[in-house]
């Protein structure tokens, strides 16, 4: 039998159990790792007693030093631990929680005791008592509690991704997007847990990991800060591209204008790599809350077609506009969407055989109309009638009328043959676009519009009747 002082210089207080169980249980998946051997068992016999074995090359007494794990430190993305302190630390809190404990290895058995220090009776500390072994051939290392509850095994597995029933979403060269189902979310590092967020959408296991989030891991691995970790939180977000993931962020991205949308949203490249990922694989179109009030008939057409409306914040409809998806396309607006609805958009032309006697009345003005305007140069070849119109590009609401430039003619709503007030006002409406070559809510075309009225003046008042002209016309 040999004594072996731990030197535990700081214990660790506020300990429970559930921490010591965690070192011990993260020193096997370490060294299944290392050695390539198969997954850590853990177990209860049928004394009652907890089992925690590897199969990896077994444990030596002088595993029990203080010092930094030389191996552990040239594989910092492959494994959890870095200390030596982790199992000493355990073995304080065991020996404090009156928990009793067997190592078990080929090289030794052992146990630890409260005995005096060297030759100093009065000075106790913890030893490791080491024995001869008495399975000398076996592979890996185990360890065996006597004292546990069930409820503690239950609390120090819940530390790691492995066990805690949690699902991957996803995988990146940095890390794994983990799906949160409980009320905190979780930031992994190697599958061991060292912080919890309030208002983070993903939880996220960290595999590659950056010099500020190693020098950040402290001894205890917990309560780590998030300025350690949020480049790689940001970065594994940034490599995801599954549907899953893109859909729930940007069914968050909804919740901006509210502001309770996830902490991920406040990075706005997030919000647009999502934004990718979705217009390259369903049929969405990205309206700021201004379009969604003013989006009119388009809006209508839209979800009729069923494309799915995702609700953007400014700043990053702004930032869509000079982007494309992970296909290539542009992203698909109000604007956007209205220029596609238009190109694919027939007119239903009605024959004028087909107009009620009482519409080809009001029709036949066309020619006289027409007249008012100059007869050289006429762009107009043609004026047609229609059942259905494209929604106007200011009120969203179907024209009365269109200047169809590309096939010099003029299309009238059937509705607007209902009297000659209306037909009239929409036919000179689009006269005048045609003529001039402006566009509405524009000064030049306000300017046009201005000097025909005038111009209609005058023919009412040099007429032989202007009063009764005039008349009817304010009498409508």
């Amino acid at each position: 039998m040999k004594k072996f002082d731990l030197n535990i210089e700081k214990v660790l207080e506020h300990w429970t159990i559930p921490h010591a169980l965690r070192e011990i249980i993260a020193n096997a998946l370490d060294e299944s790792i290392l050695t390539n051997t198969k997954e850590p068992l853990i177990f209860k016999d049928k004394d009652n007693k907890w089992h925690i074995k590897d199969f990896g090359r077994g444990l030596k007494y002088e595993h029990l030093t203080q010092n930094e794990n030389k191996e552990k430190i040239e594989n910092p993305d492959k494994v959890i631990g870095k200390f030596g302190v982790g199992l000493k630390d355990a073995m304080a809190t065991f020996d404090r929680r009156k928990i009793k404990i067997l190592i078990q290895s080929k090289y030794s058995d052992i146990t630890i005791k409260k005995v005096s220090k060297g030759d100093f009776d009065d000075v106790v500390t913890l030893h490791a008592i080491v024995n001869e072994p008495t399975q000398s051939n076996m592979m890996g290392t185990e360890f065996t509690f006597t004292g546990l509850k069930d409820v503690d095994i239950e609390k120090a597995k819940d530390f790691f991704l492995l066990y805690s029933g949690e699902r991957s979403i996803e995988e990146t060269k940095y890390g794994e997007l983990i799906e949160n189902k409980k009320n905190r979310s979780r930031i992994y590092v190697n599958g061991i847990c060292v912080a919890e967020e309030d208002n983070l959408l993903f939880s996220y296991n960290i595999t590659s990991t950056t010099k500020k989030l190693r020098q950040s891991l402290n001894r205890e691995r917990t309560n780590v800060g998030r300025s350690a970790y949020s480049d790689r939180v940001k970065s594994i977000l940034l490599e995801c591209a599954s549907p899953e993931f893109a859909g729930k962020l940007v069914n968050d991205l909804q919740r901006i204008q509210a502001g309770n949308a996830h902490d991920e949203l406040q990075w706005v490249d997030v919000q647009l790599h999502a934004c990718k990922i979705l217009s390259s694989q369903e049929k969405v179109m990205f309206l700021t809350a201004y379009d969604l009030m003013d989006g009119g008939k388009y809006l209508s057409y839209a979800k009729e077609e069923g494309l799915r409306i995702i609700t953007v914040p400014d700043s990053l409809a702004n930032k869509l506009e000079t982007s494309k998806d992970l296909n290539g396309n542009n992203f698909r607006n109000l604007e956007t969407y209205a220029l596609e609805w238009n190109e694919q958009f027939e007119f239903a032309i009605v024959n004028v055989n087909q107009l009620t006697t009482k519409e080809r009345e009001v029709f036949n003005y066309k020619d006289t109309i027409v007249g008012w305007f100059p007869k050289r140069n006429n762009p107009v070849k043609d004026i047609v009638i229609s059942e259905t119109m494209r929604p106007d590009n200011y009120t969203g609401s179907d024209a009365l009328g269109l200047w169809e430039p590309s096939s010099n003619r003029i299309i009238i709503k059937r509705n607007q043959l209902k009297n000659l007030q209306s037909y009239a006002g929409t036919l000179i409406h689009e006269l005048v676009h045609a003529h001039t070559n402006t566009d509405d809510n524009s000064i030049e075309f306000e300017s046009e519009l201005t000097e025909m009225l005038g111009k209609l003046s005058i023919l009412i008042l040099k007429s032989s009747k202007p009063k009764s002209m005039l008349r009817r016309l304010l009498n409508k």
